[in-house]
């Protein structure tokens, strides 16, 4: 058993939503109660203490939406490719190095992940991965890795028609495979079935990932992110992506749709009508400059919207960030997102995370997964249960979070990942980039 405290607990809970001077009291990957730190620590006094130093306990981040698979990019650099247009960008680079990579690298590229979430005190995500170099297997190697170091995650497996038939059914094959191996351990591991985006799936695909959805996984798309994807979509099918997706049977309550960046007023009252979950990825989208999704738009008809980083980063408050200034940005009114934003992080990505991993997860009360984070935060005003996401938004990042729990185990304390040699788990994550990076630049 342990008690974590003292310090502000920021619960999440609209019943019980800050506690000064408070403690959360976990056992067996369960919170067990929270409450005063005083009253709780006579209570459970063979309990063991992790000392908070007087900071800010909050519930781990959730990512709704990661790419694993892009960590062993940073840094690289590959001649002649100049992008100058998202197609560019995905042929140049993403579909570039996803033909190239081995399990080994899916390894690396997961500790190294795993390792940035638990610094940035995330501790469930929703992963899109593509390993063309080597499909089969893939999903639980960084089903392995996520075991490792305590971060719930969903995944899902990148089904193209980019690489040929033969490689479009080994990916769908991944699917079905690694969805009945998480179902054996749903409350640590999701899956989805993974699907690219609706330009690089024929429709003979989409009929077959359907015949062979038969555990009923959800879906995880691009959908929309740049235009090449609409004027496919017009092309060949006289219709837009939504709705093209919709004919498909592909859009529903149990769907993940990224990005819808380049959608209309029809499409998006489609997207509320099947109850479709649309994650944002602010930094990712202004990155690949294909412009800003109308957030405003769809949180007004009611379509259900979470937050994602697309692998640009493990910082979610970071994410948040960016997402305010996004939509101030798009919409020219510097009095919008104060709600839209911190609803998306804060409310919606715990109620996707509930969709499909066995945990409650985005709440500390009892009853809830022991998934706590310590952050080392001093407010230089007022903090209270109306302005906490204001000092979140302007006072704190990713690496100010010094403790991190998931699952009732600590992972990280005061800064010290526990029971993980970082030094050596990264000297052996570059000694994997450095031969991927040989063969890419060959």
């Amino acid at each position: 058993m342990i008690l974590l405290g003292e310090g502000t607990v920021i619960t999440r809970d609209p019943a019980n939503p800050i506690i000064t001077r408070g403690a959360v009291v976990m056992d067996k990957g369960a919170i067990v109660e929270v409450g005063a730190y005083d009253t709780l620590k006579s209570k459970y006094a063979d309990a063991t203490v992790v000392n908070a130093h007087g900071k800010l306990i909050m519930p781990g981040f959730i990512n709704a939406h990661h790419h694993i698979y892009s960590a062993l990019a940073r840094g690289l650099s590959i001649p002649g490719n100049n992008p100058t247009n998202f197609n560019e960008i995905l042929e140049g680079l993403w579909f570039f190095l996803d033909r190239h990579l081995k399990k080994e690298d899916v390894w690396a590229s997961a500790v190294a992940t795993y390792l940035a979430c638990i610094e940035n005190g995330v501790t469930s995500i929703f992963d899109h991965h593509a390993s063309y170099g080597e499909t089969e297997g893939s999903l639980s190697v960084i089903a392995d890795v996520a075991r490792q170091f305590g971060v719930r995650s969903c995944l899902c497996y990148e089904v193209s028609d980019r690489n040929g038939h033969e490689e479009m059914e080994k990916a769908v094959a991944e699917n079905v495979r690694f969805g009945k191996e998480a179902a054996k351990d749903p409350a640590h591991l999701g899956a989805m079935f993974g699907l690219h985006a609706s330009f690089t799936l024929s429709d003979d695909t989409l009929a077959y990932v359907r015949e062979q959805n038969i555990d009923k996984l959800g879906y995880h798309i691009h959908v929309a992110e740049g235009m090449a994807d609409v004027d496919d979509s017009l092309a060949k099918y006289g219709v837009r992506t939504v709705e093209r997706l919709y004919r498909q049977g592909i859009l529903g309550d149990r769907t993940i749709a990224g990005h819808c960046i380049h959608v209309d007023a029809e499409e998006i009252k489609r997207l509320q009508e099947t109850k479709t979950t649309v994650v944002h990825n602010p930094e990712s989208n202004m990155g690949n400059a294909v412009g800003a999704p109308d957030i405003l738009a769809l949180y007004k008809a009611g379509v259900r919207l979470g937050l994602g980083t697309d692998g640009y980063t493990s910082d979610m408050l970071e994410s948040y960030k960016v997402a305010n200034c996004l939509v101030k940005h798009r919409s020219g009114l510097p009095n919008q997102g104060w709600t839209e934003i911190p609803t998306m992080l804060f409310d919606n990505n715990r109620a996707i995370a509930g969709d499909f991993l066995n945990a409650r997860v985005g709440i500390l009360k009892a009853g809830a997964a022991a998934d706590v984070i310590v952050m080392d935060y001093t407010a230089p005003t007022r903090l209270d249960a109306t302005n906490i996401n204001g000092h979140l938004l302007f006072g704190a990042n990713g690496m100010n979070v010094i403790t991190t729990i998931s699952d009732g185990i600590v992972r990280m304390q005061d800064r010290q990942l526990v029971g993980m040699d970082k030094e050596k788990l990264m000297e052996e994550v570059r000694r994997v980039a450095d031969g991927l990076w040989k063969r890419l630049l060959a």
